[in-house]
């Protein structure tokens, strides 16, 4: 029997912060300025404290500035959108994240739409979630980004392969599936009223899970020799210990190992790539503003 190969994803990753940081130095040598990052974090959130707060560090380990803007969840959304019009002008600033979700009181449209696209490091906006929909340069969100540079890595060239994308969401699928169409693949988006979706998946060279159910996919929907992207970070009771929990993607991973060509784990496989390719977005809008090429490679 022939076990799949684990995709590395905090390999790659961190062999992208290693570049990002790199082409930092330069920019920094050039320009007399480091780029700069600007999250705004709105609440006390537990998930999105941590998260932010690991942004903060790899911000700073790659060269760049980091600025950080906490505000109270009562925050009013005229307050919120004067801060961000703030950082819209703020010279030292080239790429601005507002953490996601927001209270509920807060329009996360209307703030998404609020940041100046050229600064979108997320690919969130609308002007930028356009230009990747018709093939002009974008910002691109980080997470489907990250997955198809593991996707390239592993298979090279994906010109002409079947892909089936699962999850139709603005920030995952519907992106992901635009990347994989610009790489010349036939794609398939899937999603919770698809009819037979085992049927569809098991056509696929290339399934990305991204649904947010536990082990949704089963192994036996997956064709022998696929490469299977799982996006899914779902928490689950954990078999071993009572009152334990466990991470769990949205691939049941135990099943499909045993014919996939290769997958990426959950943890350790797409996630560390989100992190490294927001690095890599803001090193790409700081360089866009300064009106000099990307550095090769990015």
């Amino acid at each position: 029997m022939t076990i799949g190969k684990l995709i590395d994803g905090k390999a790659f990753a961190s062999g992208l912060r290693e570049q990002v940081a790199e082409g930092v130095a330069a920019f920094a040598a050039a320009q007399g300025r480091k780029p700069g990052l600007a999250v705004v974090l709105v609440g006390e959130d537990p998930a999105s404290s941590v998260y932010v707060r690991n942004k903060g560090k790899m911000t700073l380990a790659v060269g760049m500035e980091s600025f950080e803007y906490k505000r109270p969840a009562t925050i009013g959304q005229d307050e919120l959108l004067e801060l961000i019009e703030e950082l819209n002008g703020d010279p030292r600033v080239d790429g601005i994240l507002v953490q996601l979700p927001l209270p509920k009181h807060l329009d996360e449209q209307a703030v998404i739409a609020a940041i100046n696209p050229e600064k979108d490091v997320d690919g969130f906006h609308v002007v930028n979630s356009g230009r990747l929909a018709v093939g002009l340069p974008a910002l691109v969100p980080c997470t489907p980004l990250g997955c198809l540079m593991l996707l390239k890595d592993e298979l090279g060239d994906l010109s002409g392969l079947e892909a089936v994308v699962i999850g139709r969401s603005n920030i995952v699928g519907k992106p992901m599936a635009q990347l994989l169409l610009a790489e010349n693949c036939t794609v398939t988006m899937a999603h919770s009223r698809t009819r037979d979706l085992a049927s569809v998946v098991h056509r696929a060279d290339i399934v990305v899970a991204a649904v947010g159910r536990p082990e949704m996919v089963k192994g036996e929907w997956i064709r022998p020799g696929a490469t299977v992207i799982d996006v899914g970070i779902n928490r689950v009771p954990s078999t071993d210990e009572e009152g334990k929990s466990r991470i769990v993607g949205d691939v049941a991973t135990s099943e499909a190992i045993s014919h996939v060509n290769a997958i990426t784990p959950v943890p350790g496989g797409v996630g560390p790539m989100t992190i490294a390719v927001l690095l890599r977005n803001t090193l790409v809008a700081a360089c866009a503003r300064a009106g000099i090429e990307v550095p090769e490679g990015l």
